[in-house]
């Protein structure tokens, strides 16, 4: 399936880098070898590796599970969507705020890579990556920047939304992984 961004999306439609446009994001990810995806003028489907909530626990557990949404949310301090504040066990907290310079571009690949590397994530590791936020929306954001440092990484598409569906999932709160 392939979605016109043009069309579905007018609003959309920034020419460059500014982060309220996904074409914008996915001309950034042309220019940085990512065809995969976005194709001309159309995004693709299917091309982004993608967790379920198992593969999110198990990359929290065994890689690097990054948490996208801002700091508060992580530690549980506050949630404005969804029924139960925390994070997944294990994630890493990674504001995507983080990413980007005042102007709101992203950050150059060398800053992102020493941004992420502090995170424990570092080109090259062969560590598995994931990202998630409160819907899947900022960690595509995050996936993107990742993929600008070099490091591939899977999108946790149902995000903390999906998480807190089903009781019987662990949530942490606090500043630590682990809680």
């Amino acid at each position: 399936m392939r979605v016109d961004v043009g069309a579905a999306l007018p609003e959309a439609t920034a020419p460059d880098e500014a982060l309220p446009g996904i074409a914008g994001l996915a001309r950034l990810a042309e220019r940085a070898g990512l065809d995969c995806l976005w194709a001309g003028d159309r995004l693709v489907a299917g091309q982004m590796p993608v967790l379920d909530a198992a593969g999110a626990q198990a990359t929290a557990r065994t890689g690097l599970l990054l948490d996208a949404r801002a700091g508060e949310r992580y530690r549980g301090e506050t949630e404005p969507v969804d029924p139960v504040a925390g994070h997944i066990p294990g994630a890493v907290s990674a504001p995507t705020a983080d990413n980007v310079n005042p102007d709101g571009t992203f950050k150059d690949p060398a800053g992102l890579t020493a941004r992420f590397a502090a995170l424990g994530a570092v080109p090259g590791a062969g560590k598995p990556v994931g990202a998630y936020c409160g819907s899947g929306v900022t960690a595509a954001h995050e996936v993107l920047a990742l993929a600008l440092a070099g490091i591939p990484a899977a999108l946790y598409v149902g995000s903390w939304s999906n998480w807190v569906t089903d009781p019987a999932r662990p949530v942490a709160t606090g500043p630590r992984p682990s809680g």
